[in-house]
């Protein structure tokens, strides 16, 4: 018998010493060898490299009891394997039965390299496959990704006599629908019905999520019509399936009938049969009827999940349900749940520009942020930029300046229209001295001094204040250290012997330009 092993990977170093340290054929088993045999189990390939081993200790352990503890281990990819090669040189296997567990164990462990040498060799042990070895052969091809191979061992599998149980079967389907091969899975499902076995639910439920993944919904609804009409119940992930189907192709509506249906036939829906339904609402732009079917989520005993409050969270933001958003946003987190770092600034930016239009939302969106950074959240340069306008725009100008302070001392540099929008705030209720320190000394933040962006508009703000207060001589130097930082304005200290102040002060740069001073 032939099984199709062929060259896919490298086995793992921890493999390779195995083989090389272990691998030695007894006496009486050379002529296993892989001289002169085909490309099948045991023939001419990078798996077939015989090993098996001679008794070198009278103590025997068992292939089971081996398994066993390889299973209890909490990393069996890696310590399984050296168990495997100590208990090989106390003992062979003695018939298929324990060949088979030690090679599911290996598929288990994720050794598949490793498990598909020692399939490779199973005639040096004297051995004939059966149906769970194919079986098990299928699904280590299918962890691999490798479901060329899987379905050639599948169609030996027939050939030799050996009918597929429906997991075999289940398997194959699955790992064909998740790559795409529709087309192949339903050829199978259909051999399989020719040799007389009738498909499970299971199999269908594989099947209806890969129509539903290409697009084929039509397909998927009829499929189960036919599952209903040939005797079979759908289970909830029947449904799950055909919804998720249904709602990516913008019939959440209809999803929704087959949630009542679902309901009505005795089924009770999961958090991801739900879940389906909020990606579906939100993306058809309808948040709020999400919002209802997590009401009638909470109704049934399901409790939402992270997932459930994040879809609905980014459509409610996504369609301008701000105010929705926040009392979900405050149910998520009341919740236990926590919002990831990108949802969290969308959601912030989204809320402060909400409150510059509705006021009462201001003290909200301060909360959240204070939140955000309490917490350590990552919180985004253009996430700055956003909440700091709005603490000025209602008036919370101190909180303001602080989180410019904070911002710069996260390492970001301010936007030029950041610095207006603070400077403006100072100026309009006569905080001059503040204004100046912002934009004539720059911030200082981590031991480092941050140049604060030179704004033609900053600068008016200021002079423009301080002619008003009457301080022209203030106003003069501001003058003074913008025209030095190359900045260009139009406004002007007014006082009518301002040219002689500021000759003084800046007698080669200075006297020249303060010519166009007000008198």
């Amino acid at each position: 018998m032939h099984l199709a092993v062929n060259a896919i990977l490298p086995l793992s170093s921890t493999s390779v010493n195995f083989i090389e340290e272990n691998g030695r054929l007894s006496p009486n088993k050379q002529s296993h060898s892989n001289r002169n045999r085909g490309p099948g189990f045991g023939g001419d390939n990078v798996y077939a490299l015989p090993f098996k081993l001679e008794i070198e200790n009278p103590r025997r352990i068992t292939v089971k009891n081996e398994a066993g503890r390889i299973g209890s281990l909490p990393t069996p990819s890696k310590e399984g394997t050296e168990m495997f090669i100590t208990s090989q040189k106390d003992c062979e296997i003695q018939n298929i039965s324990e060949f088979n567990d030690l090679f599911a164990d290996f598929v288990s462990a994720e050794e598949l390299d490793l498990a598909l040498r020692l399939l490779s060799n199973i005639s040096s042990y004297g051995l004939v496959p059966n149906s769970r070895t194919f079986s098990i052969a299928i699904r280590c091809y299918c962890k691999k990704g490798d479901l060329d191979n899987a379905k050639r061992v599948f169609d030996q599998m027939l050939g030799s006599g050996c009918n597929p149980n429906d997991a075999t079967v289940t398997v194959l389907v699955n790992a064909l629908c998740r790559r795409g091969k529709i087309k192949r899975a339903l050829e199978m499902v259909e051999l399989v019905g020719r040799i007389g076995r009738k498909q499970t639910v299971r199999t269908y439920n594989c099947l209806l999520k890969g129509l539903c993944y290409v697009g084929r919904v039509e397909e998927a609804c009829e499929m189960v019509a036919k599952m209903k009409k040939d005797g079979l119940v759908p289970d909830i992930y029947t449904y799950t399936a055909l919804m998720d189907g249904l709602c990516k192709v913008g019939r959440s509506d209809e999803a929704m009938e087959l949630l009542n249906e679902a309901e009505e036939n005795g089924l009770e829906p999961s958090v991801v049969t739900f879940n389906t339904l909020f990606n579906g609402y939100c993306k058809e732009g309808r948040p709020l009827d999400g919002i209802h079917v997590l009401k009638k989520m909470k109704q049934m005993n399901c409790m939402p999940d992270r997932i459930s409050y994040t879809t609905l969270l980014h459509g409610l933001i996504k369609w301008g349900k701000i105010r929705t958003a926040l009392r979900t946003y405050k149910e998520m987190v009341s919740s236990g749940h926590s919002v990831e770092e990108k949802m969290m600034n969308t959601f912030m930016r989204a809320l402060c520009r909400r409150s510059w239009k509705e006021k009462d939302l201001l003290e909200d969106a301060h909360q959240v942020f204070e939140k955000m950074k309490n917490e350590f959240q990552v919180i985004h340069r253009s996430t700055y930029g956003v909440v700091i306008p709005a603490l000025c725009s209602g008036n919370k100008i101190s909180e303001a300046v602080a989180n410019l302070h904070h911002m710069i001392r996260k390492g970001y540099s301010p936007r030029a229209i950041t610095i207006n929008v603070v400077v403006e705030a100072l100026c309009r209720r006569g905080s001059t001295n503040e204004a100046l320190g912002v934009v004539g000394l720059g911030l200082v933040g981590d031991g480092h001094h941050h140049v604060i962006p030179f704004s033609r508009v900053s600068y008016d703000l200021i002079i423009d204040e301080l002619n008003k207060q009457g301080m022209w001589f203030d106003a003069c130097k501001v003058y003074g250290l913008a025209l030095k930082r190359g900045v260009k304005h139009t406004k002007r200290p007014q006082r009518s012997n301002m040219h002689s102040q500021v000759t003084a002060l800046y007698p080669s740069e200075m006297a020249p330009a303060t010519r166009g001073c007000s008198t």
